[in-house]
C-alpha cells in the first residue's frame, strides 16, 4: 500500500489556552465546580503543558459552555462531515487524483454518532461514486487512524478497489463534558477539533516522494478500557482520563514497535522519522523515555500538539503532513497511535524520492 497524498483541515477559529482560561473563568460553570476543578483548570491552562492553542468549532469560547445533548448532536452533525470533506478534498488535490477514482471510503470518529453514517455526508459533499465501497469505523478514540488505515490496506490487498480514501474526523468540542473529575477537566483543556485524510493505492505515485506501508502490529487489552475511554452519561459523552495512561502509552508503544521491527530487522536508530500521536506532553515525555528518543525526534508531535492540541484519531495525519512538509528524511519512518481499549497500533513506512 502507497501514500499517495495527504490532507488535514480544523475549524478556522484559533483560541490560545489563556483564552479558554478566561473564558472558563467567566462562565457559569465555573460557580457550579469546586475550588478543586479550579485548580486543576489553572494549572493545566497555565503551566507548559506543550499546548498554545486549539481550533474550536464554535464561534465563541462562550459556546463551548452550552452543554446539553442537543447542542452537542448538532455541533457534530454540522462540522464532522464538512472537516471530514476539507480534509479529504485536500488530501485528493495531493495525489491529484479525482474524487470519481476512489474506491472506497474508511470513515472514523469517537466524537459524535450520525446514522447513515460520516461516511455517506462525504460521498455526497466529495461526489463519489453511487457504488463506493464506505465504511464508518467508532469507538476506537485517539488509536483510531492505525485501523482506519489497516481496513484500507486490507481493500487494496484484496484487489477490491484501486485507490481508498482514509478519514479520520473528531468534534471534540460536540463531546464536552465538564464535572469536579480532575480527568474530565484536564481532558477539556486539551483535545481540539480537526480532521485528516490520506490517499491510499495499491501503485505508488508517478512522482514525488514514495510512502510505502511496510509492515504492521496492534495490541489490545480490555483488562485497561476504563483507563480511558468515554461513557454515557445524561445523554452526553463523558471523557474519562487517568493518571495511568501514560505509562500505559509507553509501555505498548515500545511493545508494538518492537514487534515490527524485530521483523524487519532494524532498529529504532534505523528510523528516519516519528509520525507519533502525542496525547498531551505527559505523554509524549514518557514516549520519549520508553522508546529511547531524543526530544528532537519527536518534533513534529510536539509541534502539532502545541498548535492545535490532542486532535485524537486524526492527530497522526496532522504529524505526517508537517514531516512531508519539511522535507524529514527518506528512509524508514515509524507511525504509532494509541488510545482507548486501551489499544496501540504501529506501521513502518518506507520512503523514498
Amino acid at each position: 500500500m502507497f501514500f499517495l497524498g495527504i490532507g488535514t483541515a480544523t475549524p478556522a477559529t484559533r483560541y490560545t489556552k489563556a483564552e479558554c482560561l478566561e473564558a472558563f473563568q467567566s462562565s457559569d460553570w465555573f460557580d457550579r465546580l469546586d475550588a478543586r476543578a479550579h485548580l486543576v483548570a489553572r494549572t493545566v491552562l497555565q503551566r507548559d503543558n506543550g499546548i498554545e492553542a486549539r481550533r474550536l468549532a464554535v464561534d465563541s469560547l462562550a459556546e463551548v459552555f452550552c452543554i446539553d445533548p442537543d447542542t452537542l448532536s448538532r455541533r457534530f452533525l454540522d462540522h464532522a462531515p464538512v472537516l471530514a470533506a476539507q480534509a479529504a478534498t485536500r488530501a485528493l488535490a495531493d495525489a491529484g487524483l479525482d474524487a470519481r477514482q476512489i474506491g472506497a471510503v474508511v470513515v472514523s470518529t469517537c466524537t459524535g454518532y450520525v446514522c447513515p453514517g460520516l461516511s455517506g455526508h462525504v460521498a455526497e459533499r466529495l461526489g463519489l461514486r453511487a457504488d463506493i465501497q464506505a465504511f464508518d469505523l467508532v469507538g476506537q478514540g485517539c488509536a483510531a487512524a492505525l485501523p482506519n488505515l489497516q481496513l484500507g490496506r486490507a481493500l487494496l490487498a484484496s484487489g477490491a478497489c484501486e485507490h481508498v480514501l482514509s478519514i479520520c474526523v473528531e468534534v471534540s468540542s460536540a463531546a464536552m463534558y465538564l464535572d469536579n473529575d480532575p480527568g474530565v477537566l484536564i481532558s477539556a483543556c486539551l483535545f481540539g477539533d480537526g480532521a485528516g485524510a490520506a490517499v491510499l493505492s495499491r501503485t505508488p505515485a508517478a512522482s514525488g516522494r514514495r510512502i510505502e506501508w511496510m509492515d504492521n502490529a496492534s495490541l489490545i487489552e480490555p483488562a485497561e478500557r476504563d483507563a480511558l475511554k468515554f461513557e454515557q452519561r445524561a445523554g452526553m459523552l463523558r471523557n474519562i482520563l487517568t493518571r495511568g495512561v501514560p505509562a500505559l502509552a509507553g509501555q505498548y508503544a515500545v511493545r508494538v514497535r518492537d514487534t515490527v521491527l524485530q521483523r524487519a530487522g532494524l532498529a529504532s536508530a534505523d528510523m528516519s522519522a516519528w509520525i507519533m500521536h502525542a496525547g498531551g506532553r505527559d505523554v509524549l515525555l514518557t514516549l520519549e523515555r520508553s522508546l529511547g528518543l531524543q526530544h528532537e525526534d519527536l518534533r513534529y508531535s510536539a509541534a502539532m500538539l502545541r498548535e492545535y492540541g490532542n486532535l485524537s484519531s486524526a492527530f497522526v495525519y496532522f504529524v505526517l503532513q508537517a514531516a512531508l512538509a519539511d522535507d524529514a528524511p527518506d528512509g524508514w519512518w515509524w507511525l504509532s497511535a494509541f488510545g482507548a481499549g486501551f489499544s496501540c497500533h504501529g506501521a513502518l513506512l518506507e520512503v523514498r524520492t
